[in-house]
C-alpha cells in the first residue's frame, strides 16, 4: 500500500527523528507546528488527506526535504571541506561594529548586524528569525523589517520554534536566521524544487547543541521564582558574552550564569533528533556564525563574560561576498583565520560529529529508525575515537530501550 504524506510525517515523528524545523510546513499547506505535550515543536493535519496526485507529490517533496529523513552534505564548487565543520569558502574572527548590536547579540552579534543591514539596506525585503511572543517565555517566527526589530530579536532562544512555515510567504525576497536543520530543510527544498541558486533565500546559521524543551525554560522560570503568566521578559544569552539567563517580572529580575542555565537546566531537555544531528554548525547555510570561545591554559573554553567574539563561517561564494561588502560597509569587524583555531573553542561539536556513527548505530540497537546522512564521513571520524564512538553506541542503545 503506497504511504500518504501523512504517513511519512507521522513515521519520522514517532521514530524521534522530528527536529521541529517545519520543513513539512513549508512542502503543504496542510501542515500547521504546534507545540507537543512534550514541549517540543511538532507537525500536525489541518485538513483531510490531499488528492492522490498532490498527496504523492507532497510526500516525495517532504523526502527530499525533510532533515528527520535525510541530509546530504553539500556539494559546492570552490569550497574546502573539513572533516568536522563541513564546506567552507572563508572563515573569520568577527564581532558587529555597533557596539549596541554587539552587546545585544548572543556572540558578537554578527546575526543581528547582517539582519539589520540587508532590512535597511534594501538587499532583502525581510529576514526571517526567532524572537520572544506575545508570552516571553514563548520563542516565535517573526519577520525583521528594520535595525529596531533586529534588536529586540538578538540573543539566542533555547527553546522550541519553527521558522520555515513564514518563509512560503516570500522566499527569495527574504533573507533566514534558523537553526542548522532549518537551514538544511530549506535547502534541501529549493533544490527538490528545481529553484535556481540565485533565487535561494539567503540562508543565516549558527553552532547549534540541539533544541531543548518548552518545558525546560517553563520549569527554570518556576525555579527562579516567578510563575510563567507573571514574566515580563526573558532573555536566554546576550547583554554581554556569553551573558546570563534573566528573567525579569513587574518586581524583580533574576539571573542564572550561561554555563549553569545550559549546562544544569536547558541542555538537558534536548530532543531525540538533536542528539543525532549530523550538522550542528550551519553547513546548508550561506553563512554560519557561533562563538569563538577563549580558551584558557588547559586549551578549555572560558565563559567568563567579555567583549563579543564570533566565528563567521562563509559556506558558499554568496556568504563569503556579502561578510566582505558587511565589512566594506563598516557592518562587521573581520580578521580571517584558520578553521582549525576553531576546534579547540567548540569541544561539543568535535565531540558529537566524532562520535555520531556510534550513536547512530546504538539508536539502530534498539529498534529505532535514524536518518540517512551522506557525504560526512561519520565511519572514518568514528575510527579515529572508536572507544568513544563504542561507548556512545552502547549509551545510545540504554536509552532507548528504557525510553
Amino acid at each position: 500500500m503506497t504511504r500518504t504524506l501523512e504517513d511519512a510525517v507521522r513515521r519520522v515523528v514517532v521514530n524521534g527523528n522530528c527536529t521541529g524545523c517545519g520543513g513539512c510546513a513549508l512542502v503543504s499547506a496542510r501542515i500547521e507546528m504546534h507545540l507537543d505535550t512534550e514541549g517540543y515543536m511538532r507537525p500536525s493535519f489541518t485538513t483531510a488527506e490531499g488528492e492522490p496526485d498532490s498527496d504523492r507529490e507532497e510526500r516525495a517533496l517532504f523526502e527530499a526535504t525533510c532533515p528527520g529523513r535525510r541530509v546530504r552534505a553539500p556539494e559546492l564548487s570552490g569550497a574546502t571541506a573539513h572533516a568536522v565543520f563541513g564546506s567552507y569558502v572563508s572563515v573569520w574572527k568577527s564581532w558587529a561594529i555597533d557596539d549596541d548590536v554587539r552587546e545585544s547579540g548572543s556572540s558578537g552579534g554578527v546575526l543581528t548586524a547582517l539582519a539589520a543591514w540587508l532590512v535597511e539596506t534594501g538587499r532583502t525585503r525581510s529576514v526571517i528569525g526567532s524572537s520572544p511572543g506575545a508570552s516571553p517565555t514563548r520563542s516565535v517566527p517573526i519577520q525583521i523589517v528594520s535595525k529596531d526589530q533586529a534588536l529586540r530579536a538578538a540573543g539566542s532562544r533555547y527553546a522550541p520554534v519553527s521558522n520555515l512555515p513564514l518563509l512560503a510567504s516570500a522566499a527569495a525576497d527574504n533573507a533566514l536566521i534558523g537553526k542548522p536543520c532549518e537551514a538544511t530543510a530549506a535547502r534541501q527544498y529549493f533544490d527538490a524544487i528545481g529553484s535556481p541558486q540565485a533565487d535561494h533565500p539567503i540562508l543565516l546559521s549558527f553552532f547549534c547543541a540541539g533544541t531543548p524543551s518548552q518545558q525546560a525554560t517553563d520549569t527554570l522560570v518556576e525555579e527562579l521564582g516567578f510563575t510563567t503568566d507573571g514574566v515580563t521578559a526573558l532573555r536566554y544569552r546576550g547583554n554581554g558574552w556569553p551573558g546570563t539567563f534573566a528573567v525579569r517580572s513587574e518586581s524583580d529580575v533574576r539571573e542564572l550564569s550561561y554555563d549553569e542555565s545550559w549546562g544544569q537546566h536547558l541542555g538537558r531537555r534536548l530532543q531525540w533528533r538533536c542528539k543525532l544531528c549530523v550538522d550542528g554548525t550551519g553547513g546548508h547555510a550561506d553563512i554560519a556564525v557561533g562563538d569563538y570561545w577563549r580558551c584558557d591554559e588547559r586549551g578549555y573554553p572560558v565563559f567568563d563574560d567579555a567583549d563579543g567574539v564570533s566565528v563567521a563561517i562563509a559556506r558558499t561564494r554568496r556568504g563569503h561576498e556579502l561578510l566582505l561588502e558587511a565589512e566594506r560597509c563598516g557592518i562587521l569587524h573581520l580578521e580571517e583565520i584558520d578553521i582549525d583555531s576553531v576546534l579547540p573553542v567548540q569541544p561539543l561539536q568535535v565531540g558529537r560529529k566524532q562520535t555520531l556513527a556510534g550513536r547512530l548505530l546504538g539508536r539502530m540497537a534498539g529498534g529505532r529508525r535514524v536518518p540517512r546522512y551522506a557525504g560526512y564521513g561519520l565511519l572514518v571520524l568514528a575510527a579515529r575515537t572508536p572507544v568513544a564512538a563504542l561507548r556512545s553506541a552502547a549509551g545510545t542503545f540504554v536509552r532507548t530501550i528504557s525510553g
